[in-house]
């Protein structure tokens, strides 16, 4: 009975381990690519909410505190261009850097893997 307990066990064990290490990189280009790709995005929509870019395009022609003179709509114009170009700017290395990540993403198990190979060539 121990016996059999113990090859259960076993093959369990071996079976669950193997099937996982060999599932890894379907997961990792698959399903993890995709919540990978959602969570990369997630975060540029969240930095422009956090930015309120739209809100600044939205009252680029309204004038700031309540200055209905021309002096006050073209100085409250320029300050909100200015803005939504320094945000946009902001919002644009944002992206590049989430695009870093995902590339990142993509490339870690051939860099693990290649490194792996290598350090395994080097001991013969």
């Amino acid at each position: 009975m121990t016996n059999n307990l113990a090859f259960t066990s076993f093959k369990y064990v071996a079976i669950d381990l193997i099937g996982d290490i060999l599932y890894w990189p379907i997961w990792w280009y698959t399903k993890g690519l995709i919540k990978t790709a959602a969570y990369c995005l997630n975060e540029i929509e969240g930095q422009q909410e956090r930015l309120g870019l739209a809100v600044w395009a939205k009252n680029l022609f309204t004038p700031m505190f309540g200055q209905y003179d021309i002096e006050g709509r073209i100085i409250s114009f320029f300050i909100r261009l200015v803005q939504i170009i320094a945000r946009t700017i902001l919002l644009f290395v944002w992206a590049i850097l989430i695009f870093c990540l995902f590339l990142f993403w993509l490339i870690l198990p051939v860099i693990i893997g290649y490194e792996i190979f290598n350090n395994f060539i080097g001991l013969f």
